[in-house]
């Protein structure tokens, strides 16, 4: 039994510990920006896709359901952090933080398994071009997308719930800009090792497990594109492509690097490994946007498609109420 145990009633968010305060305002600034151009760019994607019906289609419904899950984790984590730096107001109820922690770690995973269904829907489209329409139907897409938010949301559940069950002792300081498992645990007094190893399998199901069948996925459309006898057809075939490898890689390819680091030794400052974090979580949920505008055909020439009828109308209204000449 631990003496020293004690009753948490709130959890304090430390932000970035070594950040000077003369860089507050500016840190703040820069991450209130961040949220906004998350909140705007994956809103107009959600209702951009929505309202047109011609991208009512299998890669577009994938397409915001990642938007989804972006402006829900933007939501999520910085307020928060915002209110820290903005109000000097740190504090988080208990339960509050372990309902944070939760959503953050739910929905990363969904995330991830949503990246994995747009690799099969890429995979299906390529490799068997002539059945994917009746293969990867919109119902289709919808139940897989349907089931990756589900199967995380079930499991997240018992990661809490053991997470609660922990005893506390003294500290309730949470180095990071919002509650997640680790910093959580790292705060009870027992059991943390069991804690670490449920943590560990749930992060590796949600990474590894996608990251496999996304990786396999793609080495098979090379081979697949490799195959294809003109050039031309080649390079056409692979920007179809072009805009899902850009996401995922912006997903998986800092966090392989932060834990690859982490398993070769080499260790960062508390501050610069919150910043990583931080950036590495947030930053694709601001440029996922930009990359479905201006890397997917579709979307692009809607867009155009609108600009020009929303100028042409403009132009014609401007014409009818000017004076004319007498």
């Amino acid at each position: 039994m631990f003496s020293n145990v004690t009753k948490i009633n709130d959890f304090f968010i430390t932000g970035f510990p070594e950040l000077l305060p003369e860089y507050h305002s500016l840190v703040s600034t820069l991450l209130f920006l961040l949220y906004l151009v998350i909140a705007v760019g994956n809103i107009f994607i959600l209702v951009f896709v929505i309202w047109e019906k011609r991208l009512h289609k299998p890669s577009y419904l994938i397409f915001c359901h990642l938007a989804l899950t972006d402006l829900m984790f933007g939501t999520l984590t910085l307020p928060k952090i915002l209110s820290k730096y903005w109000f000097n107001d740190s504090v988080i109820s208990f339960y509050s933080c372990f309902a944070q922690m939760y959503f953050v770690h739910f929905l990363g995973a969904a995330h991830s398994f949503i990246l994995m269904v747009m690799a099969l829907d890429r995979f299906t489209a390529i490799c068997a071009p002539l059945r994917y329409t009746s293969l990867f139907t919109n119902a289709v897409a919808s139940v897989l997308c349907g089931l990756s938010w589900l199967v995380p949301a079930s499991w997240m559940v018992f990661v809490v719930l053991d997470a609660l069950s922990l005893p506390f002792c003294n500290s309730n300081i949470i180095v990071q800009c919002y509650c997640d498992h680790l910093s959580i645990i790292n705060l009870g007094c027992e059991n943390v090792r069991q804690s670490t190893v449920y943590g560990f399998i749930g992060a590796m199901v949600s990474l590894l497990l996608p990251l496999a069948f996304i990786i396999l996925s793609y080495f098979v459309i090379i081979v697949t594109v490799l195959r294809i006898s003109s050039s031309e057809g080649r390079l056409r075939t692979l920007s179809t492509c072009t805009p899902q490898l850009l996401i995922t890689g912006l997903y998986y390819l800092p966090r392989c690097f932060v834990y690859l680091a982490n398993f070769l030794g080499f260790t960062f400052g508390v501050s610069v490994r919150i910043a990583v974090i931080v950036l590495y979580s947030l930053l694709p949920a601001a440029v996922n946007p930009v990359i479905y505008c201006f890397k997917t055909k579709e979307i692009k020439e809607n867009l155009k498609r609108k600009f020009l009828t929303t100028k042409k109308t403009i132009t014609t209204k401007m014409g009818s109420i000017m004076p004319t000449d007498k």
